[in-house]
């Protein structure tokens, strides 16, 4: 009877809430609730739509740290039996800020020799010492990572490292944990399954997986997911949701696949879920076979548990359903109101539009920083950097809004405005003036008629702000009276010789738009013109002249490019190009140090640097627009050319696309086969009638 009191009382309760969330709108019909003004709904959600993905926190919840009331006696008394002496930490308190004046930099512990470690800690450090946060000298570092695995801390696992709190004593920068950051997936052992770590962390964050409300310290540690050893260093498997598609209605509406704990913790939550199981839409699949005893503790349903259990594929089940319920296990010590009698209801009751909106925001969080363990990391990393800084942290929807925190540079601009891909969302445009950016390598160090000729053309354009021209040569330049005469500023910057120079975020560089240019090639102003015209429409993406595609060659198992004349492209060279300045700053202070390095070496890598990274960005193509018949034959030239200077130059190229692709861990460039032509180009009509006419020279 006290049972389905209880039942009762509890659907009553959910009823309620539900009626609540998903119910508002219409409650407002009635005449005693307040009328607002709803804008007219639209048909499907961008990627960051707000009115369809409302933020579930309250303002006051992400602007501090929370309850500030005086703790009860209970609390002090928890607080007093913590075996961690930070406890109470925020960043005020138990971080040094001033060791981060110079940068922020982080430093990992030598490993000992013989040392053990997991192969998911292995992964962490690699993420960190690859990466532009790395130093080897712990003087100039504003972070410490152990070198000692504390991922496990589970005392009856094989991974379990023994003596940690008497090791970090001993070393000399420890200092009570301050500014140290610790990782750790597991914590706790059966049958409570607390989050005791075994070692005191003192004044450390915590970088944790399956946090509990209670131990979290809001504004200090920070929550990471849960990853299996077997999550990919960098890349990761791409999402499921292709951009601007609608996904068709999925087999199932809800599942679940998991173990089935008979006793102790988490017991309760999932025994409940056979209600919900109806074995068409809604699948939940539980099995008792685990553990060492199992067959002791089962009870009536678990013969058919294990057998319904196999008859359904995991990775089937997970991406042809809508929802998939995640509830509590031994470890996910998060408090939930689960009624599993009110599930189905609360799923059916989600609009289409809002479901896609769920999983496009869930596809961005997962490619963004969940999908490798590279992306964890340096997300754990930024989160502190922005903590640091929060006159210079990003904003919320720079967060979570394409492309993400960790490609929008807060040293860039905190601006929403100022990058690229927010223009449509900001409501604003790029400038309406570019800066050409010319490399200028003369072996003899004097110009050639060419490069004059090209000086002249930029300068005529009406779209032209300055002309920089970076000279990456050995010998002085010419003196200014050498130079040709133009109706726009021109600068000379003394440059390196290295080819990585030419991204280089000058402060020189005013305009959005950078028109990057090599020595050698050879525009008209009117082609320059239409390019910029048609850059201002997707200032996102390069826009330029002479294309290259890539492909995958099977028998070499590698990727390779061409750049034969072909229908296809994926690669747009930047010897003539335009594209966002803010490209700059990503490639110079985005990338590792060792990429940089690499273009340095080899001959046109950084054309496909710049593209990959591009691409990476923003997960779209470069356009091509039209051009003469002499850069079409240009173009061409690598492929014809068999002399041995040349096919050295080609290898070494293929071999820059594949480095890159490995630090990418995947293939970032995207094929496109569209050109972009004036209107009326080529048309049998008066030229008098075309804007560009001459584009079209015999």
């Amino acid at each position: 009877m006290q049972t389905r009191k209880k039942y009762i009382f509890l659907t009553f309760l959910a009823s309620w809430l539900l009626l609540f969330f998903f119910g508002r709108e219409q409650l407002r019909r009635f005449a005693f609730f307040p009328r607002r003004n709803v804008a007219a709904r639209r048909s499907w959600p961008r990627w960051a739509d707000r009115a369809l993905l409302h933020s579930f926190a309250e303002p006051r919840e992400l602007q501090g740290s929370g309850d500030t009331a005086q703790p009860s006696p209970r609390a002090r008394r928890a607080a007093q039996l913590s075996t961690s002496q930070g406890s109470r930490c925020r960043m005020e308190s138990c971080f040094d800020a001033s060791r981060c004046q110079n940068g922020f930099k982080v430093f990992t512990y030598p490993r000992e020799h013989g040392e053990p470690m997991s192969e998911s800690y292995s992964k962490i450090l690699a993420s960190i010492e690859s990466s532009r946060y790395y130093t080897p000298h712990p003087e100039e570092a504003c972070l410490f990572v152990l070198s000692i695995d504390t991922l496990d801390r589970d005392p009856l696992s094989a991974h379990y490292i023994r003596s940690v709190e008497q090791r970090i004593r001993s070393f000399p920068l420890w200092n009570s944990g301050r500014n140290h950051l610790i990782f750790n997936l597991y914590a706790g052992t059966w049958p409570n399954y607390t989050e005791e770590l075994g070692f005191d962390i003192g004044h450390a964050m915590l970088a944790k997986a399956s946090f509990h409300s209670k131990n979290f310290r809001p504004g200090f540690d920070v929550s990471i997911p849960l990853f299996p050893r077997e999550h990919p260093q960098r890349g990761g498997q791409s999402g499921w949701l292709h951009h601007n598609s609608v996904p068709p209605k999925k087999k199932y509406l809800l599942v679940f696949k998991g173990k089935r704990y008979l006793t102790g913790i988490g017991s309760g939550t999932r025994n409940a879920l056979h209600h919900i199981h109806n074995g068409r839409d809604i699948v939940s699949l539980t099995t008792c076979r685990h553990g060492k005893d199992w067959e002791r503790h089962k009870d009536t349903r678990c013969d058919q548990d294990n057998v319904d259990y196999e008859k359904f594929d995991y990775q089937e089940l997970l991406h042809n359903s809508t929802f998939c319920i995640v509830p509590r296990g031994r470890r996910l010590g998060s408090f939930r109101f689960l009624e599993a009698l009110q599930i189905p209801s609360a799923v059916r009751c989600i609009r289409p539009e809002r479901v896609l909106a769920f999983q496009q925001q869930t596809q961005f969080l997962w490619d963004a920083y969940f999908s490798s363990v590279d992306k964890i990391v340096h997300t754990t990393l930024e989160i502190i950097r922005d903590r640091l800084l929060p006159h210079r942290s990003r904003s919320r929807i720079l967060w979570n809004a394409l492309p993400g925190g960790l490609l929008a540079l807060p040293d860039f601009s905190t601006h929403l405005g100022d990058f690229p891909f927010y223009y449509l969302q900001h409501g604003s445009g790029p400038s309406d003036k570019f800066t050409a950016l010319l490399r200028a390598a003369p072996p003899l160090g004097s110009l050639s008629q060419p490069t004059l000729k090209l000086i002249q053309a930029i300068s005529r354009s009406q779209y032209c702000a300055q002309i920089l021209v970076l000279w990456s040569c050995e010998k002085p330049p010419p003196p200014s009276e050498t130079w040709p005469q133009t109706a726009v500023p021109l600068t000379i910057i003394q440059g390196r010789t290295k080819l990585s120079d030419r991204f280089f975020p000058y402060s020189a560089i005013g305009t959005d738009a950078v028109l990057s240019l090599d020595e050698h090639t050879s525009l008209s102003t009117s082609e320059v013109d239409f390019a910029f015209v048609v850059w201002r429409s997707f200032p996102e993406r390069i826009v330029g002249f002479s294309a290259w595609s890539h492909f995958w060659d099977p028998e070499q198992k590698r990727w390779g490019y061409t750049s034969r004349w072909t229908n296809k492209l994926s690669i747009v060279l930047t010897t003539a190009a335009f594209y966002h300045r803010y490209y700059h700053s990503l490639f110079t202070e985005y990338l590792p140090a060792g990429l940089r390095e690499l273009v340095d070496s080899l001959t046109a890598c950084e054309d496909i640097l710049m593209n990959l990274l591009v691409a990476a960005v923003t997960k779209l193509p470069p356009i091509k627009v039209t051009q003469w018949k002499q850069h079409k034959e240009a173009a061409s030239q690598p492929v014809k050319d068999t002399t041995a200077g040349s096919t050295r130059r080609f290898s070494q190229q293929q071999d820059c696309l594949n480095q890159l692709v490995d630090w990418f861990g995947s293939m970032p460039l995207v094929s496109s086969q569209l050109r972009l032509d004036p209107v009326l180009f080529k048309d049998q009509v008066s030229v008098l009638r075309k804007k560009y006419r001459y584009l079209e020279k015999p």
